[in-house]
């Protein structure tokens, strides 16, 4: 199997983005790891916290700690404020039409689970189909595929092609009047493709499926206006965007949220209960069911106003010249080939080093301080379209440096030395 190389994306001048400032921000950065100092490329798992996100939970717990919704005294009804305020910004940052169109959940793959499971029992019956994407983590994959062999319907894929793009005409040959609902990524975690989801969403409404689109990767590096993109459902995961983990969002146009039954049952998703009968609360509580992730929604509504405070077209730019600037520093060490070749693509580089394994790869590396993920990064079935067993995968924010890209580099040469 041959795997051509990227080719190099464009690199223009960015708008100025001052990234040592913005790393002052960030803890973590100021360490050193085995010696040296840390350069932290595995974002597309976990992003770093920002000191006001910190200082804001640690705020929380110690000054404003107490359950909400149900307490009339000052520190729950400060509590409530703070966790509804964090549901506005999230409202402001996806672009939502009402608040009540934002779920909080504890993260895509919660969230994912969620639609499959009330969309599945409320809309599948046996023959219908749903497809996903050649691309998707499992999380966008297993959800779909339990749901459909519970409810008799099919799981269909789209396939892609050897750089890693969507087949547009095969999409939409595969969209029938059987299909019901079309999970997409928006952006890759394994390849960093970036796919048109307003152009796709609008081709499945007009066969009158439902959208799903996994945000998780999206959400940190681009702006996501769910209105424009037309999506019924968008998953965001607030640990990716500099937030707290296990906390993230589920978006739904309010029309679908009301026809769906809720995904689970007991405390605060209700309107009466009685042995006989319960009926629900309206959304969003008809989702939230239980005290919720109090201390991680008022994190990451701090994580939403530290990205607020940044110049994010400058970030974006930054970037991707960051992104380019590391492709052509990794391209100069012989034996590495890039895996996820599309002309739309952001934050991610998936690469391997012929005649070493992945594992091996981050092993020599972490040694020189340098973070990266290899695996199969819950793409399994990328992997095996590419015929590789995992990839070595470096990822990039906001708070990268070309001195990271060039640590990445010196420390994959260092490799390539070893098993010369």
């Amino acid at each position: 199997m041959t795997m051509r190389a990227a080719a190099a994306p464009t690199r223009a001048t960015p708008p100025a983005f001052d990234a040592e400032r913005v790393r002052a921000d960030f803890p973590i950065l100021a360490r050193r790891v085995n010696g040296k100092p840390l350069v932290y490329l595995d974002n597309a798992a976990t992003s770093q916290k920002p000191r006001s996100v910190i200082e804001t939970i640690e705020r929380y717990y110690s000054d404003e700690n107490a359950n909400i919704h149900r307490g009339v005294y000052y520190l729950s009804s400060r509590a409530t404020e703070a966790y509804e305020g964090a549901r506005e910004k999230a409202r402001a940052f996806l672009n939502a039409r009402e608040a009540r169109e934002v779920i909080f959940v504890r993260g895509t793959t919660e969230a994912v689970n969620l639609v499959a499971s009330s969309f599945g029992h409320a809309r599948l019956e046996r023959g219908d189909e749903v497809l996903v994407s050649a691309m998707e983590h499992h999380s966008n994959i297993v959800p779909w595929q339990m749901i459909c062999a519970e409810r008799g319907a099919t799981l269909r894929v789209i396939p892609m092609d050897r750089s890693g793009e969507l087949l547009l005409d095969e999409y939409q040959r595969l969209l029938t009047a059987r299909t019901k609902l079309v999970a997409l990524v928006h952006l890759s975690n394994s390849l960093g493709t970036i796919n048109p989801i307003a152009d796709m969403t609008a081709l499945a409404h007009a066969r009158g499926a439902v959208v799903l689109v996994d945000g998780a990767q999206a959400a940190p590096h681009m702006p996501v206006d769910v209105q424009a993109l037309g999506c019924d459902f968008y998953t965001v995961s607030g640990h990716k965007m500099f937030g707290p983990t296990g906390i993230g969002l589920l978006y739904g146009r309010a029309e679908q949220l009301e026809a769906l039954p809720p995904y689970q049952g007991g405390g605060d998703m209700i309107r009466s209960v009685t042995f006989a009968q319960t009926t629900y609360a309206p959304i969003p509580a008809k989702f939230e069911a239980g005290t919720p992730h109090i201390a991680g929604a008022i994190g990451l509504g701090a994580a939403i106003d530290y990205l607020g405070r940044l110049d994010r077209v400058a970030a974006a730019a930054h970037e991707a010249d960051l992104l380019a600037y590391a492709h052509e520093r990794l391209v100069q060490v012989p034996g590495v080939r890039f895996v996820g070749t599309a002309a739309s693509h952001a934050a991610v580089l998936s690469f391997v080093l012929e005649g070493v394994h992945a594992h091996d790869v981050g092993t020599i590396v972490d040694q020189e301080g340098v973070a990266i993920r290899t695996g199969h990064h819950c793409t399994q079935p990328v992997m095996e379209f590419f015929g590789v067993p995992a990839t070595a995968r470096a990822s990039f924010a906001f708070y990268n440096t070309r001195a990271d890209a060039d640590a990445l580099a010196a420390a994959v040469a260092k490799v390539r030395a070893l098993f010369a």
